[in-house]
């Protein structure tokens, strides 16, 4: 690792948010190193969270050069080309769930065993990963999109165990989900029709929005998940 200088890592770069957070990162130049990987991606840059070994690639090609300081997951499954979120239980299907715990859960528990390490043991480090406010059980009111309100619920609560283990590696590492809104991006698309008027975020200013929400966070903060406006999302 060379001496001095940082680095940061986006996974999902190739996505609305990812590319938006990982370009924001770029320009301002914080960063001595900023890298951007993505199941899209083609060679060194490639990485599928569904795919352990891909992952553990990606770690050894950042371990090589700085210390990272800053790790995010900006990746996640709510609908392809076929499927979407399930509206009742009768549209239950196992292949179809396993698959949003492997991508919104199960993924990211993988990218922090492997990257968290590769972060510094003393002062401020972050690790966060996206996650959705439907994951609240406590603010679940309109049911439906079990899966995906599962896998969600799932990730904040690995979130939360992965902090308190990293707390003794680190006392002053930040391990957080966060909920960025409705973005206008892939993700979203066929479900914008409901959203209010003035709640669908571009996603270069969502990026912003986000990276603004980590610059403000304590160690005290390790562990929770919070929105795109910093408020902290109750599970």
């Amino acid at each position: 690792m060379s001496a001095g200088k940082t680095a940061a890592v986006v996974i999902g770069a190739s996505g609305g948010i990812g590319a938006a957070i990982h370009d924001a990162l770029a320009e301002e130049g914080a960063y001595d190193v900023v890298h951007g990987f993505a199941r899209s991606f083609a060679g060194d840059r490639h990485i599928d969270l569904t795919d352990p070994a891909s992952i553990a690639a990606a770690a050894t090609i950042v371990a090589a050069g700085p210390a990272p300081t800053l790790v995010i997951v900006a990746t996640g499954l709510l609908h392809d080309d076929t499927r979407g979120p399930e509206k009742a239980l009768r549209d239950l299907d196992a292949d179809w769930m396993a698959r949003n715990f492997a991508i919104n859960a199960i993924g990211p528990a993988l990218v922090a065993q492997a990257f968290l390490p590769l972060m510094p043991r003393t002062g401020r480090s972050i690790f966060a990963a996206l996650s959705a406010r439907v994951g609240s059980i406590s603010d679940n009111r309109m049911g439906g999109w079990h899966g995906y309100r599962a896998s969600k619920a799932a990730l904040n609560q690995l979130i939360r165990t992965i902090a308190i283990e990293d707390k003794r590696r680190n006392s002053s590492g930040i391990v957080v989900a966060l909920h960025p809104g409705t973005v206008d991006t892939a993700l979203s698309k066929p479900f914008q029709g409901n959203v209010q008027p003035g709640r669908l975020f571009d996603a270069g200013r969502a990026g912003v929005q986000l990276l603004d929400v980590l610059d403000e966070l304590k160690p005290t903060d390790s562990g929770k998940l919070f929105d795109w406006e910093g408020k902290e999302v109750t599970p």
